[in-house]
């Protein structure tokens, strides 16, 4: 009875060595945070405190910075090729600018997916670039919608000619979408601009900054009621809204006349130039593009990221990481081992005394 259960011992415990000796020639994929990284998967969902349903945080290792290192070379030749660069844009704007900083909801999230979302009348005809993106999802499906639509408002705003905006990955995605109502409308003026933005938690040099991106694309009466472009070059990321559009529009009448020529002036425009605070900023960037360019990526990043805490791993933090994981996973082995030989030698013990 005594040798057939040290048999026994013996087999489970060279079993147990093997799989931990195992798991050891993988330690630089072992995270220190052990219950977290084996509670995550991106497939599985979870209630944050507010009752909102999101997917789990992917787990940005090198494998998935590769991945979105691809992605961008992808992301690069699809606006190249479809001319598509101020819809990806308006994309990533939308599903971000739900945010609202007291309730902790909303925001860059990937929730513009869903058709619920995607039907608010503020979205009308962003389904077109959640479809141009579908395949770059298939081809990596590591990265979550979430990440996959800041990153294409990014590279927009990159290959058009616009600054390198600082990219860090790691957004959940979520399946809960926000009311409508929560976006900009085109029709109101600096009061409303105020209550969206602020909602969001930035401020009134955010407002005039990301109003700038209006230097891509136009307006399309199916989608907003308006019709028009915004620059005479739509498809060039560069200060000529605030040049062209706004700085030499002193009056009502002077706005009236741009429109009369093809550029278009939303209620939401005009407001920069009627507001003082918001005024400022519209001469300022019409003298100095750079200062235009600087603020806009700091603007750009923080919508981006709103609800999102970036986790950023330096060179030396992520050897230390994979050091550490190293000497975690050989002092598991070492103790699994001591572990095996007590046992063994217990039950020897046993045996002997047995016969």
């Amino acid at each position: 009875c005594h040798r057939a259960e040290s048999g026994g011992v013996v087999i489970s415990s060279v079993l147990v060595v093997r799989q931990i000796a195992n798991a050891s020639t993988q330690s630089n994929h072992i995270s220190l945070s052990l219950s977290l990284s084996l509670s995550l998967s991106s497939s599985c969902t979870t209630r944050d405190p507010l009752g909102a349903t999101t997917m789990a945080a992917p787990v940005v290792d090198a494998g998935y910075l590769k991945e979105i290192d691809k992605a961008r070379r992808d992301l690069r030749a699809l606006i190249a090729s479809k001319n598509c660069a101020p819809i990806m844009l308006r994309l990533a704007w939308h599903d971000a600018g739900t945010y609202d900083v007291n309730t902790k909801t909303g925001g860059p999230n990937g929730s513009i997916r869903h058709e619920e979302e995607y039907n608010h009348g503020s979205n009308a005809g962003l389904k077109i670039a959640i479809d141009l993106l579908e395949p770059v999802k298939a081809k990596h499906p590591r990265i979550t919608y979430a990440d996959l639509y800041q990153l294409a408002g990014v590279v927009a705003v990159e290959v058009t000619g616009g600054p390198t905006i600082d990219f860090v990955p790691g957004r959940r995605d979520s399946s809960v979408c926000p009311k409508e109502g929560r976006l900009p409308d085109a029709k109101k003026g600096s009061s409303h601009l105020r209550d969206i933005f602020y909602r969001m938690g930035l401020s009134d040099k955010d407002i005039v900054a990301l109003s700038g991106g209006h230097t891509l694309g136009r307006a399309h009466p199916e989608r907003s009621g308006f019709e028009g472009a915004w620059t005479n070059e739509p498809l060039k990321f560069d200060n000529s809204y605030f040049v062209y559009g706004l700085h030499k529009a002193h009056s009502s009448q002077e706005l009236l006349k741009e429109e009369s020529e093809g550029l278009l002036k939303l209620p939401t425009d005009k407001a920069l130039l009627e507001d003082p605070q918001f005024r400022h900023f519209v001469e300022l960037y019409a003298k100095d593009e750079d200062v235009f360019f600087k603020d806009y990526e700091e603007s750009h990043k923080k919508l981006s990221e709103l609800g999102f805490t970036p986790r950023r791993t330096s060179g030396s933090a992520a050897k230390a990481d994979a050091n550490s994981s190293a000497v975690l996973a050989h002092s598991a082995f070492g103790v699994a081992v001591a572990a095996a030989v007590v046992i063994v030698s217990y039950f020897y013990e046993i045996s002997k005394r047995s016969k």
